[in-house]
């Protein structure tokens, strides 16, 4: 019951994290999870669990890791093999042989093998935290990529390192051969098995498929229990289960598409729940994080052995230490001073750091306490913290001045523009993989929707607008005069009565003066019209609205459903590559409007009735584009305040979807 309310308060303040930071932005969610973490710490009657570092790995570092697999654009990370690899590789070796021994020379009650272990341990970045402060701050895209490629690959590299000397300080053995031997074999051993598995999943779930099995919960169930399976099962082989779930992950993303093409459900429900699963776990991390600092410091700041400014003092050099070396490696390779400072301070370190730290045993081989145990733990806790902190601060002025980072007033409106033309494209996909003969005719009216507004926002804000209107109103002209000549034919042919041609040709007159906007002659036809409507009233009036219940209604509606195909076929001649988005743009309402007549239905405004059907493919959509917008901000595409720009815009959009509901 302890732990349960322990999760629970966790939980809760996830949430509460998330509210603080938006009446204080410029805070990144880590630092105020980690300082409700460390308030929590001190709630009375709070169960304290302390930190288990296989938990810790297997819980949160596996998923998280695996999704990063997932996510993470994989042509781009291959441009920059080589650039990852250095940081991944070559500046974790040099931190560890470098830094550790500094650390000796300069605490000298840290043996140097111990030494060597606290440089590794400080040398993985934290992914979770450094992407927080992007989203927050937009760092520019390479940089951003070079980033999360690091991250994937430096948490194995850095613990190899740890594990090796450690158990250098706890037995007195170390033999470099036998280690670089020992590293290849983890290594490759972690991503071979992680890839194999990883097709073994696919390849499972596609036998379900083929056996008919298509329960969404089962495959998702199956989905969510990948990355632990396999990190556990690397781990037991004895090679890196982080590179093991990293290969998993880039296995299901180049699976991903075959796999779920075919059902769109599992991947919105894949998403959605994933979504859910990443916020709760990336909050936790650094609240744990927070509930383990205030241990780490007291032990340390309590005990008469230390001098606490000393000690203070001993990680800031550390950290200093830290961001020069990556700051040398990075300019070795990129020489560009601004990018190679971002890049430095974007190495912020994280809670596997403390988690791997816990890890060190209490004692050596021979019995006696392990040296400097406790001041281990409170310079990883500090450079943590310092690190954040740093980068916090540092990176909003850095990144606000480099010209990748789209400060021009003009190219942030291209970014903007684009982010919304991909958030229509994902609701549009869905409702075009979702419809069905059962929802054909609310499919046609929300592929008409979409399709207008993809044609507004790609003009949006450009000097195109008003050539992109006068195309869209020159093709609409030409179709409303094809229906026309249907109106005129059929009074010739006496196939409708006066009446209805009358009112069929007002309809069509209406449309005209509301595309052309011209005012003048809008005034003379309305008073014109009505003129008319009282000379003609008794047996000739025109009708002022024909309605499915009306006895005209059927001949209007054979005549409306003519005119609409010979316009659709007089749009289709009219297609060109210069006005394809034009014509696409009216096909769509056309489209839409003939589905409508043909199930007896009329255009009555904003709040008309919506099916079941429709509601749920809108739904569907809008679910689509709320995760398109996470995975913008993910990547770096897109950043935090203008995703909750975005995220608003569909808030809105679903809330008139359920108030459009109200009262049928």
């Amino acid at each position: 019951m302890e732990i349960l309310l322990m999760v629970l308060v966790l939980l809760l303040l996830i949430g509460v994290s998330n509210v603080i930071q938006r009446f204080v932005p410029f805070i990144p969610v880590p630092l105020v999870q980690i300082a409700l973490g460390i308030a929590a710490a001190f709630l009375p009657g709070l169960h304290h669990v302390p930190l288990n570092p296989e938990l810790f790995m297997v819980l949160f570092i596996a998923p998280l890791l695996f999704n990063d697999g997932k996510i993470t654009p994989r042509d781009e990370l291959w441009k920059l093999r080589t650039y990852i690899l250095l940081l991944a590789l070559g500046l974790v070796f040099a931190t560890v042989l470098l830094a550790g021994p500094f650390i000796q020379w300069l605490i000298p009650a840290i043996p140097l093998s111990a030494a060597f272990a606290l440089a590794a341990i400080l040398s993985p970045t934290d992914a979770v935290a450094v992407g927080s402060i992007a989203g927050r701050i937009k760092l520019p895209k390479k940089i951003m990529r070079l980033l999360e490629g690091e991250a994937l690959m430096n948490d194995a590299s850095g613990l190899v390192a740890f594990n090796f000397a450690i158990a250098a300080t706890v037995t007195g053995y170390f033999s470099l051969p036998e280690a670089i031997g020992s590293f290849l074999v983890i290594a490759l051993g972690g991503l071979i098995i992680g890839a194999v598995l990883g097709f073994a999943v696919v390849w499972l779930r596609l036998f379900l498929r083929r056996l008919g099995i298509e329960d969404v919960t089962l495959h998702m169930l199956i989905i969510i229990l990948t990355p632990f399976i396999i990190y556990i099962a690397a781990e037991e082989c004895h090679v890196s289960g982080i590179l093991a779930v990293v290969a998993a992950g880039v296995v299901h993303a180049i699976e991903r598409d075959r796999v779920e093409s075919a059902s769109v459900r599992l991947r919105i429900v894949s998403d959605s729940t994933w979504s859910v699963i990443l916020f709760s776990l990336n909050g936790l991390v650094f609240l744990l994080l927070g509930l383990e600092i205030p241990g780490v410091v007291s032990k340390i700041w309590e005990d008469p052995a230390y001098r606490n400014g000393q000690v203070i003092g001993y990680i800031f050099l550390i950290t200093a230490v830290l961001m020069i070396l990556r700051f040398l490696v990075v300019w070795a390779r990129d020489r560009q001073l601004r990018s190679t400072v971002i890049t430095a301070l974007s190495g912020v370190r994280g809670a596997l750091t403390l988690a791997a730290a816990f890890s060190i045993p209490m004692v050596l081989a021979d019995g006696s306490p392990f040296p400097e145990r406790d001041l281990i733990l409170f310079i990883c806790a500090g450079v943590i913290l310092l690190t954040l902190i740093s980068a916090s601060i540092f990176l909003p002025l850095l990144a606000r001045k480099s010209e990748d980072a789209g400060e021009h007033a003009e190219n942030r409106a291209e970014i903007e523009r684009n982010a919304r033309i991909r958030v229509l494209d994902a609701g549009l996909r869905t409702v075009r993989e979702e419809t069905n003969e059962e929802n054909k005719q609310e499919g046609a009216e929300l592929i008409g929707e979409y399709t207008r507004r993809l044609q507004q926002t790609r003009f949006e804000g450009t000097a195109d607008l008003g050539q992109a209107w006068r195309a869209m109103v020159g093709v609409r002209l030409e179709a409303l005069k094809a229906e026309r000549g249907v109106g005129e034919r059929w009074l010739r042919e006496e196939r409708v009565t006066p009446q209805i041609a009358a009112y069929f040709r007002a309809s069509l007159n209406r449309i005209e003066l509301v595309l052309t906007n011209r005012v003048k002659i809008k005034l003379l036809f309305m008073l014109a019209w009505s003129s008319v409507r009282r000379l003609l009233k008794g047996k000739n009036r025109i009708p002022s609205v024909i309605t499915p219940a009306d006895p005209q209604w059927g001949s209007y509606k054979e005549l409306k459903l003519e005119a609409i195909q010979t316009a659709i076929g007089k749009l289709k001649e009219l297609q060109t590559e210069e006005n394809r988005d034009a014509v696409l743009t009216v096909l769509a309402d056309y489209r839409a409007m003939a589905l409508q007549y043909q199930n007896n239905k009329r255009r009555s405004g904003s709040r008309r009735h919506m099916s079941l059907q429709r509601k749920e493919l809108e739904l569907k959509a809008i679910q689509s584009e709320r995760n398109e917008i996470q995975t913008m901000y993910e990547q770096g595409d897109i950043d935090r305040h203008f995703a909750g720009k975005l995220r608003l815009d569909v808030n809105y959009r679903e809330a008139s979807l359920f108030e459009s509901q109200e009262g049928h």
